[in-house]
C-alpha cells in the first residue's frame, strides 16, 4: 500500500506509517496535472490546507482508500465526490484544538492590551505607555459563533478568566451547553451581547461573509477574534469597521486567500492583530494531528474502524470488537438475498435481534448494503453505499429487538422488489464462526463460502440423489449439503449446497427440467 502526503506533516506521522510496512511518498506544493499523476497510483493520501481535493483527484486515483486531514478544516476535500468514489475522509480534530484555543486566547489579550502595537514602538525605541489603555476580560462578555470543539474549549479557558460566555450554534443542545456554562442565543443576540465575539464555524455556502457591516454594527463595540477559517469574515468590512471605531479592534489569525496579499485592508489597520494561520503551529500539536492521521491511515488499510471518517460509519474503538464478526456476515447474508432475489431491488430491511442490537450497528448496515449491492455489479463500498441506494431510490429500513427466541444474535438481510421478497438470516456460532441459518422461513445450518446452489424443490424421494448424480456427471464436486422443509413431508424442501466448482448453465438448465425441481440458483460468494 502507498501513501502519498502532498503537505508537510510531522515526521512522527510518517514514520508511524513506514513502521506499519507500507510506502510512504512526499511530494509538496504539487498541484494540477502533476498532483492528478502523483495520486494515480496511491492509496491513501494525506493533506493540510494546502492541496485542493478535488473530484479530479478522485477520478484520477482508482485505488484511492483514505484522504486523511492532518488537522480539523476540510473545506480543501470535496467529500462528496469522496464519497461517490468510496473514499473514506478523515481528520485530526483532537491533535491540535488546545493549540488553536490556547492562540485564541492568547490573540483576545493581544488585541485587548495592544501587545503587538506597544511592542513594535518600544523596538523603535519609543515609550508610548500613555498611547495604551487596554481592557481586562474579567467581567465581560464572551460570545462564541460555533460552538464546536476549539470552540468549547476556548469557552472554557476564557470563562475561567472571569467571563460570561454566551453563544450561536444551531446544531448543539442546550443540555452540552449548560455543561459548559454557556447561555444558546439567537445569532444577532451574540452579537449584540459579546465584548469580545470568537469565531469557530468552518467555511461553507452558508458561513462565508457570515460576518460582514451589518453584523459589525450590531456588535458596536468590543473586540472580534477569527483563527477558525478566512472568509466567515469579511475582510474589507471588518478592516472599515475597525478603522472607523465601530468596534474596538480585532484579532485575526486565517484569511481569505493565503498567503494573505500586502494589499490586504487589514495589515494597514493598526488596531487589527494580525498572525499567518498559526493557530495549530506548536510542536506537540504537529505531531499529535501527525500521528493521529497516520494511525486513521493505517486502520483504513486494515479495514479497522475510522475514528474521525466524516464520511464513512464509524464506531468506538473499544465497540469494534463486539461488532466486526457481523460485519462480514451482514455482507455474506446481503449478497445472497440479492442473489437469491429475481428482479430490481425496491427495499432493503437489515433486522438486529439479541445481544447484537445493543450495539452501534451503523457499519454493520453498511456492510450489508454493500453486499446486496455487490452482485448488481455496482461500484460499491461501507463508504459510499448508502448515498448509493439513496441515488437509485431504494428505501432502507433498519430495526433492532433485543429479544431473540432462538439465537444469542441474529443478522437479516431483506431484499424486496414489489410484492416479492427475499430474506436471509445469519448468525455466529462458537469461535465466530459464520452461518446462514434461515432463508425465506427455511430453517437450516449452511457454511456461507465460496460457490453455492441453492435448490429449491418438492419434497419427494430421490430428488436429492438426482441433484447429487447430475453435479457429479458434470464434474461439480459437493463440499457440503444442508436441507430444509418448512412443513410436513411431500410439501416444499430448500437445499444448499457448498461446491468446489463452477456449475455451467447447462447443468442449471438439467435440474430445471425435472419436474420436481422448483428453482434452481447459483450464488458466488
Amino acid at each position: 500500500m502507498k501513501v502519498l502526503v502532498t503537505d508537510p506533516i510531522a515526521d512522527a506521522g510518517l514514520d508511524r506509517l513506514r513502521e506499519a510496512g507500507y510506502e510512504v511518498e512526499t511530494a509538496y506544493d504539487v498541484e494540477g496535472d502533476a498532483l492528478l499523476e502523483a495520486v494515480s497510483d496511491a492509496n491513501g493520501l494525506i493533506v493540510r490546507s494546502g492541496t485542493q481535493v478535488t473530484a479530479e483527484v478522485f477520478e484520477a486515483a482508482p485505488d484511492l482508500v483514505i484522504v486523511g486531514r492532518a488537522g480539523i478544516g476540510v473545506d480543501n476535500i470535496d467529500i462528496d465526490a469522496a464519497t461517490q468514489h468510496g473514499v473514506i475522509v478523515a481528520n485530526a480534530p483532537e491533535g491540535n484544538v488546545r493549540a488553536a484555543a490556547e492562540h485564541t486566547v492568547a490573540m483576545g489579550f493581544a488585541a485587548a492590551r495592544s501587545i503587538p502595537q506597544a511592542h513594535a514602538r518600544l523596538k523603535d525605541g519609543e515609550w508610548a505607555k500613555s498611547d495604551y489603555l487596554g481592557n481586562e476580560v474579567n467581567g465581560k462578555t464572551l460570545g462564541v459563533v460555533g460552538l464546536g470543539r476549539v470552540g468549547q474549549e476556548v469557552a472554557k479557558k476564557f470563562s475561567s478568566l472571569g467571563m460570561d460566555i454566551v453563544a450561536y450554534d444551531p446544531y448543539i443542545g442546550e443540555e452540552r451547553a449548560d455543561q459548559l456554562g454557556a447561555e444558546l442565543v439567537e445569532f444577532d443576540a451574540c452579537l449584540a451581547r459579546a465584548d469580545f465575539l470568537t469565531v469557530h464555524t468552518p467555511l461553507t455556502p452558508e458561513t462565508e461573509g457570515l460576518i460582514s457591516t451589518d453584523e459589525l454594527e450590531t456588535m458596536g463595540s468590543g473586540y472580534l477574534i477569527n483563527c477558525a477559517r478566512g472568509g466567515v469574515v469579511a475582510e474589507a468590512a471588518l478592516a472599515e469597521a475597525v478603522d472607523a471605531d465601530v468596534i474596538d479592534g480585532a484579532a485575526v489569525d486565517v484569511f481569505a486567500d493565503e498567503p494573505v496579499s500586502p494589499d490586504n485592508p487589514l495589515l494597514s489597520v493598526d488596531d487589527v492583530v494580525v498572525t499567518p494561520h498559526l493557530g495549530a503551529s506548536t510542536s506537540a500539536a504537529q505531531e499529535n494531528v501527525a500521528v493521529s492521521t497516520a494511525d486513521q491511515i493505517v486502520a483504513a488499510f486494515r479495514d479497522e474502524p475510522v475514528i474521525n471518517a466524516l464520511n464513512a460509519p464509524s464506531v468506538d474503538e473499544s465497540a469494534f470488537p463486539r461488532i466486526q464478526p457481523y460485519i462480514g456476515l451482514a455482507e455474506t447474508a446481503g449478497k445472497i438475498a440479492a442473489q437469491l432475489l429475481d428482479g430490481r431491488l425496491g427495499e432493503v430491511e437489515v433486522t438486529y435481534t439479541g445481544d447484537i442490537a445493543a450495539e452501534d450497528i451503523e457499519l454493520v448496515t453498511a456492510s450489508a448494503l454493500k453486499g446486496v449491492f455487490a452482485p448488481l455489479e455496482w461500484q460499491v463500498n461501507a463508504v459510499n453505499a448508502p448515498q448509493v441506494a439513496k441515488e437509485r431510490g431504494i428505501e432502507v429500513v433498519e430495526s433492532k429487538s433485543r429479544q431473540s427466541d432462538d439465537f444469542q444474535s441474529l443478522v437479516t438481510v431483506t431484499v424486496r422488489n414489489g410484492d416479492e421478497e427475499m430474506t436471509v438470516s445469519g448468525t455466529l456460532f462458537t469461535g465466530e464462526d459464520p452461518r446462514i441459518v434461515r432463508i425465506n422461513g427455511y430453517r437450516l445450518d449452511a457454511i456461507p463460502h465460496g460457490q453455492m446452489l441453492v435448490a429449491r424443490n418438492y419434497d419427494k424421494p430421490g430428488v436429492i440423489g438426482f441433484i447429487g448424480t447430475v453435479l457429479g456427471e458434470n464434474d461439480v464436486n459437493i463440499a457440503g449439503m444442508f436441507n430444509a422443509r418448512r412443513a410436513k413431508a411431500g410439501g416444499e424442501a430448500l437445499t444448499v449446497y457448498n461446491l468446489d466448482d463452477d456449475v455451467p448453465d447447462s447443468v442449471r438448465e438439467k435440474l430445471l427440467a425435472d419436474d420436481r425441481i422448483i428453482d434452481v440458483d447459483l450464488i458466488t460468494l
